[in-house]
């Protein structure tokens, strides 16, 4: 089992401990409805420790490991974050992440902990130029509305000036560090990206802070079906293009990727299946793997479901034929047939992540 730097925090907080990809982590603290509507209204704290980093440096690298990817990062200003994925020869999504552009020369790369070996491995192979430093570096996420606050308290000076997918180095205490205006939970947030030395001692800090709660994957998990957002390993893989996962707009097709030529015969015929959300219209659930239907007929498959705390019924998101996508639609999933609607993304439409940030002085 591998352990965060903040692994001793969990059990001072009453923290439930999981293996999740071989890393022991919290899946709750005081409860996942309670942590799900704190982040909504207040703030709440995650450790994403597990999660992989990367630095790309020069510009032959970065065009390198442009070709790799969806979205052209060559062309990624300063300062600015972009959502990308990870592609096999056949299109399919070995991961996705976020670029941050550090500098003229410097990409920061995440990446997520079930894939991390296969990523570290694929991005050798092809970016001579790749750092892996995930081992040396935590993650905290701060998320919810009143996160501005709690960076500011906390000696985060200049936060409030950041826009949504901003990004850059912060001096924290003497001690560099990476921030970026993000998230996973559709709240205004930051990502923390901090040397693991440093880790327990700010979470500790952000722990003291009024608005906070230590939150947990569940609540994690649940906040982001909210919004719509898939997660990898279980939502996307391998056999799944960016196409068929709803991520269209972030290809930029004008660039060499691999398995273009997929995607362009799936883009000019249409005859893929393609992620969308679902909603059920009462507290049952669909769950991962439930066979979707329509009239009797098979016609997909749900990927994730939970209850969700914020609109007080189940949802979901699977996978089906695109000619069939319509708000609406009325489907059927699992053995008990349960009736389930499609919607759009997000799920829940009150989210802060885009907000304006306004800190209100003492």
């Amino acid at each position: 089992m591998l352990y965060t730097p903040l692994h001793e925090a969990y059990e001072q907080d009453g923290g439930k401990v999981v293996d999740f990809y071989g890393w022991a982590l919290p899946v709750q603290f005081r409860g996942i409805m309670e942590e799900h509507r704190h982040v909504r209204e207040q703030a709440g704290i995650f450790d994403c420790s597990h999660m992989g980093e990367f630095l790309i440096r020069g510009a032959e690298n970065i065009q390198k490991f442009s070709d790799l990817v969806i979205g052209d990062m060559t062309k990624l200003a300063l300062g600015r974050c972009r959502y990308t994925a990870l592609l096999n020869e056949a299109g399919g999504i070995i991961d996705d992440g976020v670029a941050l552009r550090l500098d003229e020369e410097t990409l920061f790369v995440v990446t997520n902990a079930g894939t991390l070996e296969r990523v570290g491995k694929h991005l050798a192979a092809f970016v001579s130029g790749v750092e892996n430093v995930s081992d040396s570096t935590a993650k905290i996420d701060v998320q919810g509305p009143m996160a501005p606050q709690v960076m500011a308290a906390v000696g985060f000076e200049g936060v409030e000036r950041m826009s949504f997918w901003a990004g850059g180095t912060f001096l924290w205490k003497g001690v560099e560090m990476i921030v970026t205006r993000a998230g996973y939970t559709g709240e205004l947030g930051y990502e923390i990206f901090v040397p693991k030395a440093e880790a327990l001692s700010l979470w500790n800090l952000l722990r003291q802070q009024p608005e906070v709660l230590p939150c947990g994957l569940g609540a994690r998990d649940t906040l982001r079906m909210e919004m719509g957002y898939a997660l990898s390993g279980q939502d996307l893989n391998e056999t799944r293009t960016p196409l068929e996962a709803g991520l269209d707009r972030f290809i930029a097709w004008d660039t060499s990727f691999p398995g273009k030529e997929i995607l362009e015969k799936q883009r000019n015929q249409q005859d893929y299946k393609v992620m969308v959300p679902l909603r059920s219209n009462d507290r049952r659930a669909p769950r991962h793997g439930f066979e979707l239907r329509l009239n009797g007929q098979s016609v997909g498959e749900v990927t994730s479901g939970t209850f969700a705390p914020s609109l007080s019924c189940g949802i979901g998101l699977g996978y089906i034929p695109i000619a069939m996508v319509s708000t609406g639609l009325e489907l059927e999933a699992g053995p008990r047939s349960l009736p389930l609607v499609v919607e759009t993304a997000p799920l829940y439409k009150e989210g802060t992540g885009r907000n304006r940030i306004e800190i209100q002085k003492p």
